[in-house]
């Protein structure tokens, strides 16, 4: 498919736009992928609120240019997708992993996190934290736990008063 000129700025505006409010941008190569295959991974993706998109590497290097994804520039060679991810970034990078075990075909080349260069190495890293609703939880619960602690030891102060009372009455009734 030959694209116009127009076609594509049009295309580098879009993609311009995605890498600048991403935080966060997987770069794949899915050579040897089936058609169906590509397909699933698409589905599984987009029900997580993640875009996933092909294009020819010369209008993704124009593309990143001026956002936090710039330091992906120079790893655009051979067949790319990106995985855009805007909300939790471990839920894109479980997804494509996962993927990933499954089919072969799918390689993580890199990412970027909040502008910084991720390793496939790092992407693995942060598929296995937890997701962002487990990781709220965790701190809820750290959040609280000194006051629950507090509530315990002033509430035993008043109930080893009552046992203190309670044995009294039992040792002057026998």
């Amino acid at each position: 498919m030959v694209l116009t000129r127009a076609q594509k700025e049009a295309l580098v505006s879009e993609l311009n736009e995605k890498f600048a409010k991403a935080n966060v941008a997987i770069l794949t190569d899915f050579t040897g992928l089936k058609v169906s295959e590509a397909t699933e991974l698409r589905k599984i993706l987009r029900d997580e609120g993640v875009e996933f998109k092909v294009s020819k590497n010369t209008l993704f290097r124009r593309a990143v240019q001026d956002t936090p994804a710039q330091v992906l520039e120079d790893k655009f060679t051979g067949p790319n997708a990106v995985a855009f991810g805007y909300d939790d970034p471990v839920i894109v990078a479980k997804k494509l992993v996962e993927f990933s075990k499954d089919h072969p075909n799918l390689k993580i080349k890199g990412g970027v996190l909040d502008g910084k260069f991720m390793e496939e190495a790092d992407i693995v890293s942060l598929s296995k934290l937890p997701s962002k609703e487990v990781l709220l939880a965790q701190l809820l619960s750290v959040l609280v736990a000194p006051t629950t602690g507090l509530v315990q030891a002033l509430a035993g102060i008043p109930r080893k008063l009552l046992y203190a009372l309670q044995a009294i009455s039992e040792k002057k009734a026998a």
